[in-house]
């Protein structure tokens, strides 16, 4: 799969090019919900000599790309993992900038992602991010709740671990209140008490930076995702290497434990 994206940065050099490929993704089954890792930002700054700040303004600039080619392909749900529960152990001023580079992409993008039809959905301790933040969250909530062109899930202060235990807690609760029995815990009762309740679980994650695994991200969703881990940084990561990339997943055959198709 690394080859795969690393040729696509290097391809397309004019829009004919780039439109015939997006018709050739239509012509097969895009996935219905796409996870992102978004990781390496940093270590693409250091590499040309910048602040880490740098790294995480142009990962903003690649979610916008890579959100509006979803919303083109017909994609209906965007995960992305932009801030997890264990990032408060980076240095504060890092965790700083990160909190205010929230509030400024939530303030000057949301008229544009309204305008597109995407609902915004921020998954994660919502009550633990400073107050700015929490406001301009819920603002943004609000005003795209009807939005139904494209669900762009945000994990902010997430855990999947966390999550997992939540829905643990509220199914013991109503137990021992006698709102339900034991035989009515199954895997249903437990996503409902997630924070994609009502959401399909995501056909494919994709991971940018090199790393080959999932960090706390989906636990429970991600159990028949299509995985794909490349070294390319997130902030090099563009609509034409995703578009690899779903070119790829088209050729899997997904069994879900079955046998393969004869």
């Amino acid at each position: 799969m690394w080859g795969i994206v690393d040729k696509a940065l290097d391809k397309f050099k004019n829009n004919s090019t780039f439109e015939e490929l997006v018709s050739e993704v239509k012509q097969k089954e895009v996935p219905t919900h796409v996870a992102f890792i978004m990781d390496g930002n940093g270590r693409w700054a250091k590499k040309r000599g910048f602040p880490r700040s740098v790294g995480h303004q142009a990962g903003v600039k690649t979610l916008k790309e890579i959100t509006k080619i979803s919303k083109n392909l017909g994609v209906k749900y965007i995960t992305t993992y932009a801030f997890s529960t264990e990032n408060w152990k980076r240095p504060e001023k890092e965790v700083n900038f990160l909190m205010k580079l929230f509030e400024k992409v939530f303030l000057e993008e949301l008229d544009e992602l309204d305008q597109e039809g995407v609902r915004l959905n921020i998954i994660g301790y919502k009550n633990r991010l400073p107050q700015g933040v929490k406001e301009k969250v819920e603002q943004a909530m609000e005003r795209t709740k009807n939005n139904n062109t494209l669900v762009l899930n945000i994990a902010l202060d997430y855990g999947a671990r966390s999550e997992i235990i939540q829905s643990v807690k509220s199914i013991g609760r109503d137990l021992i209140d006698g709102k339900i029995s034991l035989e009515d815990i199954d895997e249903q009762l437990i996503s409902q008490g997630l924070y994609t309740n009502q959401q399909p679980d995501p056909d494919l994650l994709i991971r940018p930076g090199g790393e080959k695994r999932i960090s706390n991200f989906l636990l429970w969703q991600l159990a028949y995702t299509e995985l794909c881990f490349t070294e390319v940084y997130w902030p090099d990561f563009n609509k034409e290497a995703f578009l690899e990339i779903i070119k790829d997943y088209q050729e899997r055959e997904r069994r879900f434990g079955g046998l393969k198709k004869k």
